[in-house]
């Protein structure tokens, strides 16, 4: 198939209007190359997944998520083919961007260097 999956491109623009505070909380600090100078996009569709924000120049992906996420076969499985698409993946806690957004910022930046 050619072209952009429009039932995965709708979904993502609703769900770009529906973000967490979490999610808004990050967009705040990582949208506009404010990190390293790396361009984010958020809610985009990747393998038939929506990934919360990715940075294509260096292929990672940030996810994040809730409680419900912990120890989960699914995002176990989403991972993997994820990675099979080139990407990395990096799961951030709720709380965590909620109460260490500095420290979260240095865990991206420390990811966006490391090379595989």
């Amino acid at each position: 198939m050619r072209g952009p999956d429009l039932k995965s491109v709708g979904l993502a623009r609703r769900l770009r209007t529906a973000q967490t505070k979490a999610e808004s909380a990050l967009w705040i600090r990582i949208r506009n190359r404010q990190v390293d100078g790396l361009k984010f996009v958020r809610q985009m569709p990747i393998g038939g997944y929506i990934c919360d924000f990715v940075c294509r120049e260096r292929s990672l992906i940030i996810e994040v998520d809730g409680g419900q996420h912990s120890e989960s076969a699914r995002d176990f499985v989403r991972d993997g083919r994820l990675a099979d698409e080139g990407y990395r993946v990096l799961r951030l806690w709720n709380n965590d961007v909620l109460g260490n957004i500095e420290g979260v910022l240095a865990a991206i930046q420390q990811e966006l260097v490391r090379e595989d």
